[in-house]
């Protein structure tokens, strides 16, 4: 059981370990720029270059120190052999003897020194090559980082130019909404001024700013009548051209019998029994009587449009002025 229950915790660790380094990795990928990391490449190679041309240096320095003690050595060794020489002249054989041998330990010093000379020759000769040909990469590392900086420009330009175009960038999205906010409490205003306009025209809302303009309220109250009793006289007007027509077409069809149903104004009240007709003809039905305007003026009936007035309830049966 605490094997089981420690793989658990070790296996939730770890998940919680990857999930870590997964969202580590996407913000770093977010975060990371390909041009500062060209730059950076280039700063090391550079830094690396720097090194090897420092080695190059110090090795050219060993050669030329070991150069030096060869020189020496062999100057030495030239001075012996010249003491031993005269050493032998002057009947010293032991001095040419001793001068002999110390030449030879200058020799075989000599030797070494050659060999090392060799050696750092070879090696100075090795590094000044590479160091050549990482001079040759830094420069076209140079120049492929200055292309590909100036291709991933040239794309960022282009890319926030669509995106502003197409209006999906952050600061244009931004931009557009501020625009449709502005837009719309435009319209809101607008719409909230010409209501008021309205309100303010018809009398529903008054200035609070000011006292209202007495003398504007009546010239207004006076208009609205006048308009008000050219529209009644027009209708009176209208009224009164119809009663004319339907009198005169009454009297032009049956004037007998209009002038006994003008005679007899409370028969039509009554309820009359079916009579058979005395003088055959046509029928016509009894003329109203004739209303001057100044009565018309109190009392104006309603009629249908095609029935005439002696028909209508008020008219027909009532008596008028001057009947008996």
């Amino acid at each position: 059981m605490y094997m089981k229950g420690t793989a658990a915790r070790m296996g939730v660790m770890k998940r919680v370990s990857l999930v870590f380094k997964a969202k580590a990795n996407k913000a770093l990928d977010k975060m990371e720029d390909p041009r500062e990391t060209l730059d950076y490449s280039y700063q090391r190679q550079l830094e690396l270059l720097t090194k090897v041309r420092r080695g190059v240096a110090d090795v050219a320095t060993s050669r030329k120190r070991v150069e030096l003690q060869m020189n020496q050595l062999q100057q030495s060794a030239n001075k012996l052999e010249d003491q031993a020489r005269k050493a032998l002249s002057m009947g010293r054989e032991d001095l040419a003897r001793e001068a002999l041998a110390r030449k030879s330990s200058a020799q075989s010093q000599l030797n070494d020194l050659q060999a090392q000379y060799a050696q750092l020759q070879a090696e100075e000769e090795k590094l000044t090559v590479a160091s050549q040909r990482l001079q040759a990469k830094v420069d076209a590392f140079r120049t492929r980082k200055e292309t590909i900086k100036a291709t991933y420009t040239a794309a960022e330009a282009q890319t926030r130019i669509n995106e502003a175009f197409s209006g999906i960038s952050e600061e244009m999205g931004d931009v557009g909404m501020a625009i449709q906010r502005a837009e719309d409490k435009t319209a809101q205003m607008q719409a909230r001024a010409g209501a008021i306009d309205e309100l303010m025209a018809s009398g529903a809302l008054d200035d609070l700013g000011g006292h209202r303009d007495d003398i504007q309220s009546e010239l207004d109250m006076i208009s609205s009548g006048s308009d008000v009793e050219s529209e009644l006289a027009r209708l009176k007007g209208e009224l009164t051209a119809s009663q004319r027509k339907q009198i005169e077409g009454s009297g032009a069809n049956g004037g007998p019998q209009a002038a006994q149903a003008q005679a007899q104004p409370q028969q039509a009240q009554q309820p009359q029994q079916p009579q058979q007709p005395q003088q055959p003809g046509p029928y016509a039905p009894p003329a109203p009587q004739y209303t001057p305007p100044q009565q018309a003026e109190q009392y104006q009936p309603t009629q249908a449009a095609g029935l005439p007035v002696a028909d209508l309830p008020g008219l027909g049966g009532e008596p008028q002025d001057g009947d008996g």
